[in-house]
């Protein structure tokens, strides 16, 4: 924001309000002058009417016609002859209600409908004397009263609200305009003022950017002013003449700075191919921790297309290449786009991980979603193979978490970024058994114990996967694998379910819980429903057949449901 801005920001504010409330007091010190005035005007004529229909009734008192009718009708009449004669505009008008709120006397014609009538008698009878307005004949009225008894009268003296506060509303039309004009002076000079001061500082600054975009350091500001700006002049000439000399010597030392960095870049951008970036990023850093490894939880993935060998038989070796670098484009693609790293290529086979060298929160969820990506993605994947005439691939997919070793592993002539340990022979072993388990992707026990911690496993009355962040979940038995002595639970995952895939999957998980409690009847009649909604469904009938044989030979007493399996 410019000076010149800030200045009128600041200072007009403060005009405005100064403005604001002079002339607000003012206004109300003229209006309430005026109103004074027009009430004790009102206030005289209703003393001076009251006090000559008291003069009246007197008189017929003093006569002894108090009691008569005529002499009664004589002296109102009188009365509102008087009334007459002390109106000074044509707008105002005297009148009397009796009291039922009839009209008994009026200087003037008007119609008072009978609501009317009711409201003005409430209000004399709540407010007393005071000044009041209301409703009179459809115009709004200002009035004064006073109650006569003798008559039964309520006088009310009026006048229309517009004419009595017509000098009220000129003035108020009139402070608005000269408040108006004003702060419009105001602005003016104000403009012109900070434009006065400010323009020494921008003659500076166009001889600076004068300087800059022409790169001539030998040209120097003028000094107009010996005072704040003609010390930013000063000193701004001080400091291109220092500039001046460095000059040479920088220039020599950004010539070596850009190559350096030209060369940085290339070396960069190659290394991304088989570096991942973060990691390029941190030993560019940080070059002595190339050699240091980390001990950390992971999300280990591995995929192997199914039968390849059975393929790769079937296709001529650069239809074959063609074939695998199509695959792993969009594979790969996937893994990097929810922050992956793609570990390395195993012939087909395909090893990724989460959580290095940044950690995310999400990283199991995200190790999961990519597996399903890449099953959606091979369905894409094949569609283009029957076009073209060539086998289609199919996949499994094991995925794993837990504390694993990750680091620069090799030595200094050939090393690789890469993780070790048990938790990753174990992704391997889960993406075995997908094949046995008839599943397209199998999760350990760890990774579901993560999705359920994070509230990523669709429970029953949720809404399907939304916005990436939900998945249904089947328990599909407890394994013991090759190199482990403790049974591992694998599960199955699904991005959606539909209405009767979901049923089946409770039904499912509700048997697996029998199943593991030993009631294995009633674990086979949860399977049999599962298995009238989903008649494939290879697993429920494969925990159907086993329930079935343990209710006719029930396993050993130490028995905890694990299963020996024998994978790769």
């Amino acid at each position: 924001m410019r000076i010149r801005t800030k200045i009128f920001l600041v200072v007009l504010p403060l005009i405005i309000v100064t403005l604001t409330l002079a002339e607000t007091a003012s206004y109300f010190n003229a209006v309430n002058g005026i109103t004074r005035i027009a009430r004790r005007f009102l206030s005289f004529k209703a003393a001076e009417l009251k006090k000559y229909m008291e003069n009246q009734w007197d008189l017929l008192a003093e006569n002894n016609y108090d009691s008569s009718p005529d002499m009664i009708a004589a002296a109102r009449e009188a009365a509102a002859s008087y009334a007459q004669n002390i109106l000074l505009s044509d707008t105002e008008i005297i009148l009397a209600l009796d009291g039922s709120g009839g009209l008994a006397m009026s200087t003037s014609s008007i119609s008072l409908g009978a609501e009317e009538a009711v409201k003005i008698l409430s209000l004399v009878e709540d407010e007393g004397d005071a000044l009041l307005t209301a409703e009179m004949g459809g115009i709004s009225r200002v009035f004064r009263h006073f109650d006569f008894f003798p008559f039964g009268w309520h006088v009310l003296l009026t006048e229309e609200r517009a004419v009595f506060y017509a000098d009220a509303d000129k003035i108020a039309l009139e402070t608005v305009l000269t408040l108006a004009l004003s702060l419009a002076v105001s602005a003016i000079l104000l403009v012109l003022f900070a434009g006065h001061i400010t323009s020494p500082l921008g003659r500076v600054i166009t001889a600076m950017c004068g300087i800059i975009a022409g790169g001539d350091l030998s040209d120097r500001v003028p000094v107009e002013y010996r005072d704040e700006t003609g010390r930013l002049a000063l000193t701004f000439n001080t400091m291109l003449g220092e500039l001046e000399k460095a000059y040479e010597r920088i220039k020599g030392q950004a010539f070596d700075a850009v190559l350096s960095q030209k060369k940085e870049e290339r070396i960069r951008r190659i290394f991304q191919k088989y570096v991942p970036r973060d990691l390029i990023e941190k030993f560019f850093v940080s070059p002595e921790s190339m050699l240091v490894g980390d001990n950390r939880d992971l999300a280990i993935l591995f995929s192997d297309i199914r039968s390849f060998t059975t393929i790769s038989e079937g296709l001529a070796p650069d239809e074959l290449v063609k074939s695998l670098n199509r695959y792993f484009s969009g594979q790969v693609d996937i893994v990097m786009n929810r922050n992956g790293i793609v570990d390395k290529y195993i012939g087909d086979a395909i090893m990724a991980f989460w959580g290095a060298p940044v950690k995310h929160e999400d990283d199991p969820l995200q190790a999961v979603l990519s597996g399903l990506d890449m099953l959606d993605a091979v369905k894409v994947f094949n569609e283009k193979q029957r076009e073209i005439g060539k086998p289609e691939f199919q996949i499994g997919i094991g995925i794993n978490y837990g504390a694993v070793t990750v680091g620069n592993i090799g030595s200094e002539r050939k090393m690789d970024y890469t993780v070790i340990g048990d938790m990753v022979n174990l992704a391997s072993r889960m993406e075995g058994l997908t094949k046995p388990y008839h599943a397209g992707i199998l999760i350990s026990e760890t990774v579901y114990a993560e999705l359920e911690k994070n509230g990523n496993i669709a429970a029953d009355g949720q809404p399907p996967l939304s916005a990436a962040e939900r998945v249904h979940v089947r328990l599909l038995d407890t394994v013991t694998v090759k190199g482990k002595t403790r049974g591992v639970k694998i599960y199955t995952v699904k991005r959606t379910l539909g209405e009767k895939e979901k049923q089946a999957w409770t039904l499912h998980n509700e048997g697996m819980g029998l199943y593991y409690s030993r009631a294995f009847a009633q674990a086979s009649s949860m399977f049999e429903e599962a298995l009238s909604l989903l008649p494939e469904d290879f697993n429920a009938q494969n925990l159907l057949d086993r329930c079935r044989s343990y209710a006719l030979d029930p396993p050993p007493e130490n028995w905890d449901g694990v299963e020996v399996m024998k994978t790769k």
